[in-house]
């Protein structure tokens, strides 16, 4: 299980907001939002916050950090 999870998926459709809107508004691919939302990707600390940002919620909203083993 990745340490860095996130909740962009849910966040997203309650926005309306589809995956390619998401990605023009943050400025990467859809592909890219594709991999956030299945936890594949850890974004960068910009892109983290610009995908914050563009779903009008905090970081930490966004993104929890669970260190690995602990749960």
């Amino acid at each position: 299980m990745p340490a860095i999870r996130n909740c962009i998926r849910e966040l997203r459709a309650a926005r309306d907001l589809t995956q390619q809107q998401l990605a023009d508004q943050v400025g990467v691919t859809r592909q890219t939002v594709i991999a956030m939302e299945q936890d594949k990707y850890s974004p960068s600390l910009e892109t983290a916050f610009r995908v914050a940002l563009a779903l009008g919620v905090t970081l930490e909203q966004c993104f929890q950090y669970e260190p690995r083993g602990k749960r």
